[in-house]
């Protein structure tokens, strides 16, 4: 049995009690308001549902997360990366981004980017949490991630590519800029071969907790504007 919320309070239950099957599910109800949210995140908790079901809130265990200065980049990534014939931002067109990432997968899957999840989630980009990553060419976005910054760690949210590792060339570039900012971890709650490519590994829920009390309050003192002089651009062996 997991909590019903409701809309009196933001508080949510110990992420100690969320259900090992299906694995992490902590609580249903209440609403996407930032107040919430960005209490959920401080807490290690995500919503994650379906179009028609109920909010859905989760906290996995393990989690997958990445350490910045672990980014795995592949011989082939690499020299995709060099090649630089695409532009990068930080920031140009969040909505665009959520848009693109809510767009049906080529394997047939929906989407569980509703309209209200895009909504709460371009609330807090209004309020300098959320931040979107564009990647171009020739003008055109082709690639891009979206997720939420809070102290110095990163939640990601979803990611897509319109053209061949343009999703990986974004995430590579953010991991880089995070790691110059000082970012000590980075969220990719559930684990896929995409992200393990990447360096991304599981850990226990309770580590990453000590590392949300760790790294969530501490100032990152960075405007969020993508600065490549100091990025390596797939140039340094990780």
């Amino acid at each position: 049995m997991i909590a019903w919320l409701d809309n009196e309070s933001n508080s949510f239950p110990a992420i100690h009690t969320a259900l090992k099957e299906p694995n992490g599910l902590l609580a249903a109800g209440g609403d996407l308001s930032p107040a919430r949210l960005k209490e959920a995140y401080r807490q290690g908790i995500f919503p994650w549902y379906n179009q028609g079901e109920p909010i859905l809130w989760w906290s996995p265990d393990p989690r997958c997360v990445l350490f910045p200065e672990q980014l795995h980049i592949s011989r082939s990534l690499r020299k995709r990366i060099r090649k630089q014939d695409y532009d990068v931002s930080f920031d140009t067109d969040f909505e665009a981004v959520v848009d693109a990432c809510a767009e049906p997968r080529a394997n047939g899957d929906g989407t569980w980017i509703t309209r209200a999840m895009k909504g709460a989630y371009c609330d807090l980009h209004r309020q300098g949490i959320a931040h979107s990553v564009e990647l171009r060419i020739n003008g055109r976005l082709v690639g891009g991630l979206y997720g939420l910054a809070m102290g110095k760690m990163f939640f990601g949210e979803s990611m897509f590519s319109r053209e061949t590792d343009a999703s990986k060339i974004a995430f590579v570039l953010m991991v880089e800029q995070l790691q110059n900012w000082g970012y000590a971890l980075i969220d990719c709650q559930v684990s896929n071969n995409h992200l393990k490519s990447l360096g991304a590994k599981e850990i226990p829920r309770a580590e990453f907790k000590r590392y949300l009390n760790k790294y969530l309050d501490q100032t990152s003192g960075h405007d969020w504007v993508f600065n490549p002089e100091r990025l390596s651009f797939g140039e340094t062996p990780r």
